[in-house]
């Protein structure tokens, strides 16, 4: 399959601060290589681009480079007096597939406590680890444990996320609902259609990628009440994309939605 629109990589082991829609002035941890990408999932809307053509040609960051480069980034922006809501998670990748994440999440959050601790720390994960009772217990210890659930579709996540073999969206629900609240579910809410060309092929097929209808959202809604977090996050595609056709949610849309989910008791941000 090919992709035909720009996306863009972060920096490795640390990058920004960022201006997040959702997390205010955000420092992000990318515990994947700087020069490529590495997910368990391969999402077509992913602005890091697509998991064949972003192999990476360097390691990941050790435990001990992420330390001392957090150390030096933090150490400078309180001297500077400079604000920090967040540090973040994220990057070119899925942050639990690191070999030391759970000790990693340990050293992060002794700095934050030194040099921040007003600031959050917060991991945007595909959820796709959680199953692996370390993973979750590392997960608990920070302030903002944020995991995907874009639908319950397996057909619509086998064709827009991509996960890799052995993926089951009724596990990923089940492990969800082992953190007992303590985490906040992302959703992201699309328009528009995804056509693919083969390789090898000149022949294409055009899926739509819209998960805004009640036939994706009512199975969704019906989730979350298994799940019951703490809030839930909806929002839409912001950045460049590596296939053309996908469409951002209306903001009316995103609020429609947004609305059931209240109705359901649960707090809901949308950014759009």
């Amino acid at each position: 399959m090919s992709s035909d629109s720009p996306t863009s990589l972060h920096a490795s082991p640390i990058f920004g601060p960022v201006r997040s829609r959702r997390l205010g002035v955000s420092l992000g941890v990318n515990l994947m290589p700087g020069d490529g990408k590495m997910c368990s999932f391969d999402c077509v809307y992913c602005e890091c681009g697509i998991n064949g053509e972003r192999q990476p040609h360097s390691p990941r960051p050790s435990r001990e480079q992420v330390l001392t480069a957090l150390e030096r980034v933090l150490a400078q922006r309180h001297a500077d007096g400079l604000p920090l809501h967040t540090i973040t998670f994220s990057g070119n990748g899925e942050p639990t597939l690191h070999p030391d994440f759970p000790r990693i999440i340990d050293d992060v959050l002794r700095l934050r406590d030194a040099y921040f601790p007003e600031a959050n720390v917060s991991v945007l994960s595909n959820a796709t680890q959680i199953h692996r009772p370390e993973i979750r217990e590392a997960l608990l210890k920070v302030d903002a444990n944020i995991l995907k659930l874009d639908t319950v579709s397996a057909d619509y996540i086998r064709l827009i996320d991509r996960p890799a073999p052995g993926f089951d969206v009724e596990r990923l629900v089940a492990s969800l609902c082992l953190f007992g609240g303590r985490l906040i579910i992302q959703t992201l809410f699309m328009r528009g259609a995804l056509t693919l060309r083969w390789s090898g092929s000149d022949e294409t097929k055009t899926f739509s990628a819209d998960n805004t209808s009640d036939a994706y959202v009512v199975p969704w809604l019906e989730a979350l009440q298994r799940i019951r977090p703490a809030s839930v996050m909806v929002y839409t595609i912001d950045r460049p994309t590596p296939f053309g056709g996908l469409q951002k949610a209306e903001p009316e849309v995103l609020e429609s939605i947004a609305r059931r989910v209240r109705n359901l008791g649960m707090p809901c941000n949308v950014s759009y």
